[in-house]
C-alpha cells in the first residue's frame, strides 16, 4: 500500500477526480481517497512518481505520506 498526502482537494468532485486519475495509472489495483484527511491510498505496483504525476495532471499536489 502506498499512502499519499494530497493538497488542494476541497469537495467530493475533487476527490473523485483524484481517484479516477490514480486508477488510470498502470499497475494500480485499487485506489481510495479521503477528502477530509487529504490523503489517498493506492494498492498495486505503480511507481510513486507515476501516481504523483497523475495527481499533478489533475491540478492537485501530492507527496508520499510520512
Amino acid at each position: 500500500m502506498i499512502r499519499l498526502d494530497v493538497q488542494g482537494m476541497t469537495c467530493s468532485h475533487c476527490s473523485a477526480a483524484v481517484k479516477r486519475a490514480l486508477e488510470a495509472v498502470p499497475g494500480v489495483e485499487s485506489a481510495s481517497v479521503d477528502l477530509e484527511a487529504g490523503s489517498a491510498t493506492v494498492a498495486g505496483s505503480a511507481p510513486v512518481d507515476a501516481l504523483l504525476k497523475a495527481i499533478a495532471d489533475e491540478g492537485y499536489s501530492a507527496s508520499p505520506a510520512a
